[in-house]
């Protein structure tokens, strides 16, 4: 079997996993590769993504390495048993790695949940609001990769219509304007126009709260088919990190749930984010 160049996220958290589930046995890899009559390179390369696996060599590595947890098992033979691309591979020559990788992550989730603190999440922005996202950036991108890009994050949000999704929205991200305060008003109705969509819920974290839990960072917290496999997307000036070891996912359940317990309800949120579109309205008129 031909080698993968390039492996995609799913692919290398699966081979993520398979390396936690044998370390967790206690077993190096030439033990492993013992174990299956197979050199351990092979171990490597499917540790790392490059080299696929089948649904039963997965199985008979979870018996090696004593492994009870059949909720997760079950899911990694999903991920190892899946074919085809997804839609998202269409820009694989027009957009970065991390554009795809987002999208790969989104359309494989059972929830998602935002932790915005500068701009609103990009599943919530209007076309305007996300153009001059890009626009903003610098050095400044060619229209047509601005266009591009735009075009992109709509498609995501189609993708993802029916995904159960939180938004918990600090103040600061809902008054930051990126293309004027016209812009910023169509975007806060159109996400009190989100907010009556039954799988969204929108909660706001105002100024006033005492203390804001956890990082000042972009977030995303995605949910996998079992705890395990939850991943974090981090935002940050140079590009999106990920990660995905228990530790860090026990951080960041953490903070979400300070959030949760931090932030005004769906209710009194969609008061909030009125109250801020008649300031912004009366300020600019």
């Amino acid at each position: 079997m031909a080698l993968r160049p390039n492996p995609t996220l799913r692919q290398r958290r699966l081979g993520t996993e398979l390396r936690r589930m044998r370390e967790q046995a206690g077993l190096g890899g030439s033990q492993l590769a013992r174990e299956l009559g197979i050199q351990p390179a092979q171990i490597t390369q499917m540790e790392s993504g490059k080299s696929g696996i089948s649904v039963e060599r997965l199985r008979t590595i979870a018996t090696v390495c004593m492994c009870t947890n059949q909720p997760l098992i079950d899911a990694m033979a999903n991920i190892a048993s899946e074919r085809g691309k997804g839609w998202w591979e269409e820009y694989r020559t027009t957009l970065t790695v991390d554009f795809l990788e987002v999208a790969e992550l989104e359309g494989h989730a059972e929830r998602i949940s935002f932790c915005n603190t500068v701009y609103l999440p990009g599943l919530l922005q209007t076309k305007s609001y996300a153009s001059a996202m890009f626009a903003r950036l610098v050095p400044p991108l060619p229209p047509e990769e601005v266009e591009t890009r735009t075009t992109f994050r709509l498609r995501r949000q189609e993708e993802v219509q029916t995904t159960p999704v939180r938004a918990f929205i600090h103040e600061a991200a809902l008054r930051m304007q990126f293309g004027g305060p016209l812009v910023l008003i169509d975007q806060l109705a159109a996400l009190l126009d989100d907010s009556e969509r039954p799988e969204l819920s929108i909660r706001v974290v105002p100024f006033a709260v005492d203390t804001f839990p956890g990082t000042g960072e972009n977030l995303t917290y995605v949910e996998g088919p079992t705890p395990e496999l939850d991943t974090v997307q981090m935002d940050v000036a140079p590009g999106t990190l990920f990660f995905d070891s228990p530790a860090n996912l026990a951080k960041y359940r953490t903070i979400f749930s300070g959030l949760d317990a931090t932030a005004l309800s769906e209710e009194q949120s969609c008061d909030f984010i009125r109250s801020i579109m008649k300031e912004v309205k009366s300020t600019y008129a």
